[in-house]
Formats: C-alpha cells, structure tokens, sequence
C-alpha cells in the first residue's frame, strides 16, 4: 500500500523532532563548557562538512547567487535569528520547560498565516491560540521581577522559528531541500565564528565534548533535512501537530540524563498548549473539508 503525502509529511516531522530534541540534549551539555558562538561554529562546520558532501553526491550544489534570492536569504537569517536565542536559552531554562515553550510553535505558525498569509482563521481558532499562549505563561510563571532572560530569549525563537517554517512553505519548488540545508548550516556557521570574541573567547574542548557536538551535527542535519521534507509533503494541518512528539522526547530526557523534576504547573501549561494546537488543527482540518467540499 502506498504511503500517502499526509503519512509521508507526518513520519518525517516525528523525526525531525525526535533528531532536534536529541541534538537539544547534547548541546545543552556542553553549553557550560562553551559560548553559543562557538558551539554554531563547531557543530556548524561538522554540519557543513556534511551537507556539502552529500548535496554533491545528490548534485544538490546551487551556485552561491541562489542564496541571496529573497526567500532563500529570509530563511537563512530566520533560522541563524533562530538559532542564537535558543542556544542562548537552552543554557539558562530547564530542559523540559523550553521544550514545553516551543510547543507553542504550531499557534504561532497559524497566527502568522493569518496575519501575513491572509489564510482565513476563525474565532475558534483565535480563541485556542490565545489559550494557548496562556499555556505558555503558566509554564514560565513570571514572578515578582517579570519575565527571566532566558523564558524571552525562547519566546522570541518560538516566533522566528515560525517566520522560517511560513517561509519554508512559501520556497521556490526549483530549490532542492539539501540546496536550503546547505546554505543554512554555512551561514550559521559563519556567524557563529562572529560571535566567539564578543560572547568571551574560545575556549578549549576535551574530547567528550567534541564527539557531543559531532553526533549534534549529525542529528541537525537529519533535522534539517526532514523538517523540510515534512513542510514540503502532505497538509499543514496534518503534518504540524506530529512537532508535540518532541515533548515526549523532552520530557524522558530532561528526567533521565539532566535529573530534572518538572512540576505540575510546567506539564499542565504543556497539556494546555498542546491541546490548543490540536484543536487549531482540527478546525484548520474541518475548514478545508468543508471548503473542498463546496467546491466539488
């Protein structure tokens, strides 16, 4: 039986998510032992290494022009924008906690396809999303001195995380996915050599922490890779909600490897943002029948 665009766009984004979060893990590891800036450039090498290789292999290789037309360059700065506020967060909130944020992701792309999109969202959906965000706030639980450094450094990656998946949806169809990865994981790179002086110097590795950052490099580029494959296949609605696997992932691994304990309040403000999103994708699923159906 052949497998369809939905079951094909759902299995790559349940690996993409398993890949990143297991990648979040190793990188949170070393974040005490180096800067963000030198993580992007020391796993960003590994990962280019890679990328170019098998981009050759595949004949994937665009010349360089390709990255500078718009919406190639716009996901490059998104995801390297990306990239610096989670790394920065990742060294400051538990594990489990900044997962449970960027689950709010799925809200925030249907929020942006709203509003600069122009697809239709109702008052169901506005209502779940603004539930959702809710969810968000009970899981940092800003106290007396508002919001920590590093529960706004993971918001803002939630919403330029969004900007690149919108983007991604919108690429030129004579791009190839590997052409994307490529000049993502260079670009990263390239900044994050840029940014090893400002955040505090280089700073020497023992070897368990550079296999860490080889097998991270490793897990990225499988991200990359089947993020983009899951945003390119099947329906938005269907595929999108297969990211809250990544909490599953999260959560075993922020107990077993990091001994972390989330509290109640974490995983009920988790339980709250994934069911706004499921019920977002349920309305976006019922609104698609129902206009293909008026069609026909």
């Amino acid at each position: 039986m052949a497998m369809t665009e939905n079951t094909r766009g759902a299995m790559f984004m349940a690996l993409a998510m398993a890949s990143f979060t297991i990648n979040d893990a190793l990188v949170k590891s070393v974040t005490p032992f180096m800067n963000t800036g030198q993580i992007m450039f020391v796993r960003g090498v590994m990962t280019t290494v890679l990328i170019i290789a098998l981009a050759k292999y595949f004949g994937a290789l665009r010349p360089i022009k390709t990255l500078f037309r718009p919406l190639v360059l716009l996901r490059t700065v998104s995801e390297i924008t990306a990239t610096v506020l989670f790394l920065t967060a990742l060294g400051q909130v538990e594990f489990a906690s900044i997962s449970s944020i960027m689950q709010s992701l799925p809200l925030v792309v249907t929020l942006g396809a709203a509003l600069f999109l122009g697809e239709p969202v109702g008052w169901r959906r506005w209502v779940a999303i603004g539930i959702g965000f809710a969810g968000v706030l009970i899981i940092i639980r800003p106290g007396s001195e508002g919001f920590t450094t590093g529960a706004l450094l993971a918001i803002a990656s939630v919403f330029v995380t969004a900007c690149r998946d919108l983007v991604t949806r919108r690429m030129y169809a004579d791009v190839p996915s590997l052409t994307i990865s490529m000049f993502t994981a260079i670009a990263n790179t390239a900044f994050g050599a840029l940014l090893i002086v400002p955040m505090g110097g280089w700073q020497p590795m023992e070897w368990s922490v550079i296999g860490h950052l080889a097998v991270a490099s490793i897990l990225v580029l499988s991200g990359y890779q089947t993020v983009i494959f899951a945003m390119r296949s099947g329906e938005i609605s269907f595929v999108a909600p297969f990211r809250y696997t990544s909490l599953l992932w999260a959560l075993m691994i922020g107990i077993l490897v990091f001994q972390e304990k989330p509290d109640i309040w974490t995983l009920i403000g988790a339980a709250i943002v994934i069911a706004s999103g499921i019920y977002t994708f349920y309305r976006e699923r019922r609104r698609y029948l129902m206009k293909s159906a008026k069609d026909s």
